[in-house]
């Protein structure tokens, strides 16, 4: 019988939630910027290493914005999506799909057709690996919602490149509902819709994402326990949950892994699924959020499993691409003699 880390090891992925900037790690951050000529506060990669340490999400996101300023070609684009491909396969993820923000690049200068051509190469390049690619730009919602929308229109020409849109940043005191507009014109060109909700705030911000940007994930989730009707909602409707287990120990969503609302989730019979959010600052890439969360909760081999299985059902390829993922994952658990418990 194979031991959990063993399984995972062995599992195909696919990856829903992870910021293509949070995976620039310090060294590259230092390669960058000597190409670039931008002038680092940090005196080594091991200062800014030790610079990771957040007690909350605005914390990390002040040292997150800093560090994306080494970030201004199409070959830093290309190298940044390039490297977390190459980490990904390692881990067997067989399809990822990658947050970006356009809007913290063009706000300092940088064109879209410069991240997005940087990425689409690597994204080509990543099919070497084994891996697919879906590209996802997310709307800043500290920023107002009229850039958000101006933001959508300058990226209409690259909607055949595009998958679906998003909502990340600072969470708290900026709801959901105050960008439908911008997702109602998103639906409007075909795309599909995900939001960061209930990591930090409330399980309103959920039913808003749901109810309001008409959503077809809920990025994070947590604190939609709070609320049974809610739970029950997201049960029967099968909302993909792509949950971020380093990401809320490290941010203070959870004072310890032992404490992660996961198993409840999978208990719950929500369509939950793991992924790595940021993990160039968050301490591991999606099998270390498997591995870590699993040891912590006790997850069984079925569990594990579920969570592989429901990767691929929660994301936005077809249907029959779908089910055959799920059916390799079951002809492999037989192969690997894991144990339906």
């Amino acid at each position: 019988m194979l031991s959990i880390p063993q399984l995972i090891s062995e599992l195909p992925k696919a990856e829903l939630h992870v910021h293509i900037e949070g995976t620039l790690e310090p060294e590259q951050v230092f390669e960058l910027a000597e190409r670039n000529g931008v002038s680092l506060n940090f005196a080594s990669v091991e200062a800014l290493r030790k610079a990771y340490v957040f007690s909350d999400l605005q914390e990390f996101l002040d040292i997150y914005y800093v560090g994306m300023q080494v970030l201004q070609t199409e070959r830093d684009f290309y190298d940044l999506a390039q490297a977390y491909f190459q980490r990904a396969a390692k881990d067997k993820v067989r399809h990822a799909e990658i947050f970006f923000d356009p809007q913290a690049h063009t706000g300092r200068g940088v064109t879209i057709d410069t991240v997005i051509s940087g990425l689409l190469r690597a994204a080509s390049d990543a099919s070497k690996l084994g891996i697919t690619v879906y590209l996802i730009p997310c709307f800043l919602r500290h920023l107002p919602a009229s850039d958000a929308e101006s933001t959508l229109e300058s990226l209409t020409p690259y909607l055949q490149q595009l998958h679906a849109v998003g909502l990340d940043s600072s969470e708290l005191d900026f709801p959901p509902i105050d960008f439908k507009n911008v997702f109602d014109r998103a639906a409007s060109l075909g795309l599909r819709r995900v939001a960061h909700a209930g990591e930090e705030g409330p399980p309103e911000y959920v039913r808003q994402a749901l109810d309001e940007l008409h959503v077809d994930r809920i990025d994070h989730g947590n604190r939609a326990l709070e609320d049974q009707n809610l739970v029950s909602e997201l049960a029967a409707r099968q909302v993909p949950l792509t949950v971020c287990p380093l990401s809320n120990l490290r941010l203070g969503g959870v004072s310890d892994l032992k404490d992660h609302p996961l198993k409840q989730m999978l208990n719950a019979g929500l369509l939950a699924t793991v992924n790595s959010d940021d993990p160039a600052y968050f301490g591991g890439y999606v099998n270390e959020n498997f591995r870590r969360v699993a040891e912590a909760l006790q997850l069984s081999a079925a569990d594990i499993v579920q969570l592989s299985k429901n990767s691929f059902i929660g994301s936005f390829l077809d249907e029959q691409t779908k089910k055959d993922w799920v059916r390799s994952i079951e002809t492999l658990e037989q192969e690997l003699g894991v144990s339906a418990e």
